[in-house]
């Protein structure tokens, strides 16, 4: 009776959880940064300022007590050790990037104090001076660091009730926190759409642009597509690019009790139409999935594709200009990684040729389909 009643009391906090979402997605206007990025020392010196504002506010945040991180975050339950836990994941990967672009530091370089360990980088980070030609550009970065640890350290405290892209569960899933430095890959979910849309809009940028990306199809609208024209016809959609699984439905697969065979029937829809294009990537729904999945991924021949940068770019609030910025804004912190966008949604198509454009001459590296393991 205890442990019925403690899983039922799981599971309502989860689906009130899910519910609720943040209710303030982060989004920077770069205009107050007028240094164009196009070259490494230049790309370093944004990234460095974007570091050190992130560390005072994650600094911040550990002063918080529990009950007003639980109003701040809009949660009724906060897992302290899981949050400790990405909170020190956080300041780890903050020292690592954070020495890697003070290596083109030069004499009048910007936001360059000397930093060698943990110590000297919370230091730095609470004692960060903001030279006046870049005040606005401070004011916008401070604002969305707070939003953005905000949105990350609410998945955390909620995980693994609520599994999400915050933390792994075994060497199967993959973050792109992984990936060697200013190195990225491009993602997007929920395709396709039906007939001719997005879809086809974006696989045209991206053919311009020479990139690939994994596209997580969800089967019931690529079985729908495929109803509607031919393989031959999926097959030259999906020219030069990759094809992983987002599951049968766009529902939680941390949830469903008919998950695994979500998964199973995708992949062989996939697999069938697209032997080429197929990646054996699984992508679950919200980032949810089951603590013990690992070993039926594994029987499956797939890996979990998780993100370590969210364009938002599927919600309202957030456009496309917004959602451009904001990718951006999150390679400079992050340094390498998997972005996230959807082909469903028209911001892809225009967000990211933006990104590129502003990246190039920067060192950024875009990872082809093929070769992400």
């Amino acid at each position: 009776m205890v442990r019925r009643f403690l899983w039922v009391a799981v599971a309502l906090l989860a689906s009130t959880a899910q519910a609720a979402g943040p209710q303030r997605m982060a989004t920077m206007d770069r205009s107050g940064w007028t240094q164009p990025l196009n070259s490494t020392s230049a790309f370093d010196t944004a990234s460095r300022a974007e570091m050190l504002m992130f560390g005072k506010t994650l600094l911040a945040s550990e002063g918080l007590a529990e009950p007003a991180l639980k109003e701040q975050l809009g949660v009724k339950q906060v897992n302290l050790v899981s949050l400790e836990a990405v909170r020190q994941r956080f300041w780890l990967e903050l020292l690592k990037n954070y020495q890697l672009a003070s290596a083109s530091c030069a004499a009048e370089s910007a936001f360059c104090p000397a930093i060698r360990d943990l110590g000297t980088l919370r230091q730095q980070a609470s004692e960060l001076v903001v030279p006046p030609t870049y005040a606005a550009w401070a004011t916008a970065s401070e604002a969305f660091h707070r939003s953005y640890l905000n949105e990350q350290l609410r998945l955390a405290a909620l995980f693994p009730a609520i599994s999400s892209e915050i933390a792994v569960f075994s060497a199967l899933e993959r973050t792109g926190d992984e990936m060697a430095d200013r190195q990225f890959l491009l993602t997007f979910d929920d395709g396709p759409t039906p007939n001719v849309g997005n879809s086809e809009k974006l696989m045209a940028v991206l053919a311009e642009q020479k990139l690939s990306g994994i596209f997580y199809v969800l089967g019931t609208n690529f079985q729908a597509r495929l109803q509607h024209s031919s393989a031959q016809a999926m097959r030259s959609l999906y020219a030069d690019q990759c094809v992983g699984l987002h599951g049968w439905e766009h529902k939680s697969h941390g949830q469903w009790a008919d998950w695994q065979s979500s998964v199973t029937r995708s992949q062989a829809l996939v697999q069938q139409t697209l032997p080429d294009n197929y990646v054996g990537w699984f992508r679950p729904p919200y980032a949810q999935r089951k603590p013990d999945s690992g070993e039926f991924f594994k029987q499956q021949g797939l890996q979990v594709g998780l993100w370590n940068i969210d364009s938002q770019d599927w919600s309202s609030k957030v456009s496309t200009d917004a959602a451009g910025q904001r990718v951006l804004t999150l390679m400079l912190l992050w340094r390498h990684g998997v972005i996230l966008f959807h082909d469903i949604h028209s911001k892809a198509p225009v967000a990211v040729p933006w990104v590129v454009k502003a990246t190039q001459g920067s060192g950024v590296s875009w990872q082809g389909c093929h070769g992400y393991r």
